[in-house]
């Protein structure tokens, strides 16, 4: 069943339209020439972009008279706008609703129109609704297939909409009759009326194109060729003239032709292009399917086929542009610049696939940006986080209303060049669902075997990007599916420690700071313990992100003060910042740092964990109770956390006598592991060593020193097993002054691709059985 709604009155600019109807839900280019309705789509652009559509009784008529202007049209919203050469407009516009005319408004330069929505709502599908949609359904086939000129994809896209509404109109605009019958449809704002109106406009266009072919059959019998194509000449000519489009078409065919003409394409791309060329000046202007084809030519025509830019492959420049944008990191650094090395030497390497991973902040993606400086190559970056859809990369097809290319194709058209240095970012947060994943289609643009290749859904023809240099960007490996890692070269950045972010503050982001708040006159220094205190009472991050936005603040206040002071970075007096004046600027720190107690108490060890900040100190504990015999675990903790502490106390029974604990103290005591912060989750197997003396501390009544960490996964039979994140955990040492660290033996191998400035200071102590660690912290002999 079928509702009228009206909505609120609304005043809009009018383009009458001769022989074209508007309907809402389509998406038509129209050719405006006349001067007023070239005023009123100006009108409409200054303001919301909002027209009203309506169609000229008499098409002939140049100057549209209000009295002969049909009182029903469409408001529709402009797209996009587009000047041609001779003066006039070719506008995009997408049909919103039916609107019903008040009155007309005649302005110094156009007409304006007071309209009341006709909005239809269909509250549900009634038996006569079903009904006459059926038999519409059943008669558009047949006249789709006896027009040929309606492509089956289009009919098919059609068919399928759910919404009534929706369908009568779409099926509306796609039915080649004249513009007054075109109107009265327009004019059913009952659904029940426009089924019944189509149902007639159907059967006799089934009739008419069943005696045209009859005709057409017994004519073709009887005329030469040469008389045929004279004939097909005149048609052309007059439903050109009859439409009112030669000038504008005919011309913008030309430029069309001249531009696919003059592009450098590959052969197999130019043939579809020309093919595609063909089939749209084979088709009325203002039809859908002519607007599809036109922006995939134009989608064709904007992307780089051979256009590229010249490497410089300077290596004494790149390491210098490395230095200039980025403190330290001299492992990435030193593998970049082996990278252009090889290019240098080689003209190449194919398949080489860099992935910087590591915390926020730390520099990936300038990295990234750097290279692309250096080599003297576009730049472009696109973001996988969030993306669950095969489609994003691969393009949807163009029977979709509505298709575009993937962001791979999309980056490549902004870059205009087959050669950029392209960022995939965060390539380990993308998901997948039902229509696909993302990951897998990543495969492709990333293998060199395949991506030289690469078929877009949307273009359908093989495009080259095996010139470009990808690279990719993640904060954690586990997020990477194993097809993709083993497709790329993993280059670890840890985070910064804190002598690195004092320096990387005092060189980079002080200077770039007052130059974006236009500070540069004014002397504004900072001391070396106001910007530690920022670091670790203000922050709390392995990059330098937070404390380049802290810094901001303070840039901020001062400019505030200037402005109230009516004062220019000139003529203010130098600024001091200082530890003891940080308040004034930032307010109260946002982090009390942890400190470390000055002494443990049995039942206490520091442990080491990893964590997207660059890594974290634990102090686990243990406490005894009177109580038949439990183990009791909180902290938010995980269940393969919960296995470890499981597995350390089967450990410390096993292990009773030579540590001296009465084996019957288990079955009397209740075991309580806790893990401070209860509010962050935990989880992973590297706290076993820590969680077994922990409760070796607690039954023996020893305390541990506060200058050692553990780490470590611990089996039944008192094997230390290897651990993830060693740079992250020893950076979390290094920043809570914690002086020795036990890790397994096993990570030795690990411990060579571990930064230098991370090991300085620290005594790194290796064992791959436990029994050994209890040897050397003097609980056994």
């Amino acid at each position: 069943m079928a509702k009228r709604s009206r909505t609120k009155t609304l005043q809009l600019p009018t383009v009458p339209l001769r022989n074209l109807v508007v309907f809402p839900d389509m998406v038509f280019p129209i050719l405006v020439g006349r001067p007023t309705s070239i005023s009123a789509l100006e009108e409409s652009m200054m303001n919301d972009k909002k027209v009203f559509l309506v169609a000229q009784r008499y098409p002939d008529d140049d100057i549209a008279s209000t009295k002969k202007l049909f009182r029903i049209g469409t408001l529709a919203n402009l797209l996009q706008i587009m000047r041609l050469p001779k003066g006039g407009i070719k506008v995009l516009v997408e049909g919103v609703s039916r609107a019903k005319v008040q009155k007309y408004i005649r302005t110094n330069d156009h007409i304006e129109a007071k309209i009341e929505m006709l909005d239809r709502e269909v509250t549900s599908a009634s038996p006569l609704i079903e009904a006459l949609r059926r038999k519409v359904t059943n008669l558009f086939e047949k006249y789709a297939k006896l027009n040929g000129n309606i492509p089956n994809e289009v009919t098919s896209s059609i068919l399928n909409i759910d919404n009534s509404s929706k369908f009568a109109d779409l099926l509306s605009a796609h039915i080649d009759i004249r513009a007054t019958e075109q109107q009265k449809l327009l004019e059913c704002v009952d659904l029940n009326d426009q089924f019944m109106v189509l149902v007639e406009i159907l059967t006799k266009e089934i009739e008419i194109l069943k005696i045209e072919q009859r005709l057409e059959g017994e004519v073709k019998a009887k005329i030469t060729d040469g008389q045929r194509k004279m004939y097909l000449q005149q048609q052309m000519k007059a439903i050109q003239e009859e439409l009112g489009a030669e000038t504008y078409e005919s011309e913008e065919f030309r430029e069309l032709l001249d531009q696919i003409e003059n592009k450098c394409f590959p052969k197999e791309v130019e043939k579809v292009a020309l093919k595609e060329f063909n089939r749209l000046t084979k088709m009325h202007p203002v039809s859908a399917e002519a607007t599809v084809v036109r922006n995939y030519l134009d989608w064709l025509l904007e992307l780089p086929w051979v256009d590229k830019t010249r490497d410089n492959l300077d290596i004494k420049e790149a390491r210098k542009i490395l230095d200039e944008d980025h403190y330290g990191l001299d492992k990435v650094k030193k593998r970049i610049i082996e990278y252009l090395s090889v290019m240098r030497i080689s003209g190449g390497i194919k398949g080489q696939i860099l992935c910087f991973v590591g915390p926020p902040g730390v520099g990936k993606t300038s990295l990234g940006r750097s290279i692309a400086r250096s080599l003297e190559r576009k730049f472009v970056r696109t973001s996988l986080g969030g993306v669950k859809d095969e489609a994003q990369i691969r393009g949807h097809r163009r029977t979709y209303i509505g298709a575009l290319p993937g962001k791979i194709v999309q980056s490549l058209r902004k870059a205009g060049s087959i050669n950029p240095v392209f960022l995939l970012d965060e390539v380990d947060k993308m998901g997948q669902d039902v229509r696909g994943d993302p990951a897998s289609a990543l495969l492709e643009v990333l293998d060199p075997e395949q991506n030289f290749c690469f078929q877009d859904h949307y273009l359908e023809v093989d495009y080259d990007l095996s010139k470009i240099l990808f690279i990719t960007t993640a904060n954690t490996l586990p997020g990477i599916p194993p097809a993709l890692q083993d497709r790329m070269e993993i280059l670890r950045l840890p985070g910064y420690l804190d002598n690195e972010k004092l320096e990387i503050a005092k060189g980079f982001l002080i200077p770039k700071g007052l130059k974006a708040h236009g500070l540069q006159d004014l002397k504004i220094t900072f001391s070396d313990n106001a910007i530690l205190c920022i670091i670790n009472n203000y922050t709390l991050e392995a990059g330098v992100r937070e404390l380049e936005r802290k810094i901001h603040n303070i840039f901020r206040v001062i400019a505030t003060q200037l402005v109230e002071k009516d004062l220019t970075p000139k003529t203010h007096k130098p600024v001091f910042v200082s530890k003891q004046n940080l308040n004034k600027y930032l307010g109260p720190p946002d982090f009390i740092k942890s400190k470390l107690p000055d002494k443990l108490l049995p039942g206490e060890a520091i442990g080491l964990a990893w964590t997207a900040a660059g890594g974290d100190i634990l102090i686990i504990e243990t406490a005894l109770m009177d109580a038949p015999h439990k183990l009791s675990l909180t902290g938010t903790l995980g269940d393969v956390m919960k296995e470890s502490a499981k597995a350390a106390l089967s450990y410390v029974r096993s292990r009773a006598d030579a540590l001296g604990i009465d084996p019957a103290l288990f079955r009397r005591r209740e075991i309580h592991v806790h893990i401070p912060e209860g509010g962050i989750p935990k989880d992973g197997p590297s706290a076993g060593i820590t969680i077994a003396l922990s409760m070796i501390t607690a039954f023996t009544g020893k305390s541990l020193n506060t200058d050692i960490a553990f780490t470590g996964e611990l089996t039944l039979n008192g094997r230390i097993l290897p651990i993830g994140g060693l740079p992250e955990k020893l950076l979390a040492a290094k920043r809570n002054k914690v002086k020795k660290v036990i890790i397994p033996e096993r990570n030795k191998e690990r411990l060579n691709k571990v930064p230098a400035d991370l090991k300085k200071n620290l005594e790194l102590l290796m064992f791959d059985n436990m029994d050994d660690v209890l040897k050397y912290l003097k609980f056994t002999k």
